[in-house]
């Protein structure tokens, strides 16, 4: 297993699957052909203004919450990560799992490649690129506190309930998902969804999600239910897995920063204590 340096060329990435010898590179988030093509590709979309694509399985959440310690003692090794090596059904959401946290966390000039073997004996090499940068140093050592909030927000704030792929603006205080007021990202995802925080890695693992009170009928017809949750037939509204709902962001966050729009602060751990953490990632839809 290693993680290698390399220049990632957005587009369609073919899963190889039972071809020993190939590597599967995942590469576009199998975004649908047409669709926000200009804002993927143009200019540092991809970095800069933190668009990206999130279908995160909520049992991939839910599983790897519970053991994400181990992932943390010496960076993206081996060692770390049997869990992703695994051929059964656990084994597929911590890829999928680490697939997601290697976008977030590593550059775009940085991949994490590793190989496993399922049931009938065939080995399969992956390749996962990095996308968003918020923690790159994770490529050659542990995550501090950090890098583990910032990695674990951007994770939560992939997931999605029906798992279909949308595309939001992820936004934050921390470099690089700091707006600016010049953005056209600003114009282009003018409504503010909600806000995601919390540590993955920590010793009892936990995520909040809030919500923007006057655009949840927006967020749900965009089929994005993990900030206020999920509306069922018979009125009950339900939480996407581990992800705490702690209610309309107003109550839990600083105001929205009115040049960048997205909340400087929420509270860490909401009806426990008072205490505010910066590593917050506000997501915004058109």
């Amino acid at each position: 297993m290693s993680l290698k340096q390399t220049f990632i060329v957005l587009g369609w990435a073919g899963v190889l699957s039972g071809c020993a010898a190939e590597v599967v590179d995942i590469g576009a988030w199998d975004e649908p052909v047409g669709e926000s093509q200009g804002a993927l590709l143009s200019g540092n979309a991809l970095s800069a203004n933190a668009l990206n694509l999130n279908a995160l399985n909520l049992n991939a959440l839910n599983l790897n919450a519970l053991n994400l310690n181990a992932l943390n003692l010496n960076g993206l090794s081996a060692q770390n990560l049997t869990a992703i090596r695994d051929p059964g059904t656990s084994g597929a959401l911590a890829r999928e799992f680490m697939r997601y946290a290697t976008s977030c966390a590593l550059t775009s000039t940085a991949s994490f490649a590793f190989s496993w073997t399922d049931s009938s004996g065939v080995v399969h090499n992956e390749r996962y690129p990095g996308l968003l940068g918020v923690a790159p140093t994770w490529a050659s050592g542990p995550l501090d506190e950090l890098g583990q909030r910032m990695v674990s927000s951007c994770v939560a704030a992939r997931v999605n309930y029906y798992r279909v792929p949308v595309l939001i603006s992820a936004r934050s205080l921390r470099d690089p998902l700091k707006t600016l007021s010049s953005s056209q990202e600003l114009i282009d995802y003018p409504d503010i969804e909600g806000a995601f925080w919390g540590n993955l890695f920590a010793a009892q693992p936990y995520i909040n999600a809030c919500y923007n009170s006057a655009t949840v009928a927006n967020s749900r017809a965009y089929q994005r239910d993990c900030a206020a949750g999920h509306l069922m037939s018979d009125g009950q509204i339900v939480g996407c897995g581990v992800i705490r709902m702690v209610g309309p962001c107003s109550g839990v966050c600083q105001s929205l920063n009115g040049a960048g729009q997205y909340y400087p602060s929420c509270v860490d751990r909401p009806g426990q204590s008072t205490a505010t953490i910066k590593e917050v990632i506000t997501t915004a839809l058109p």
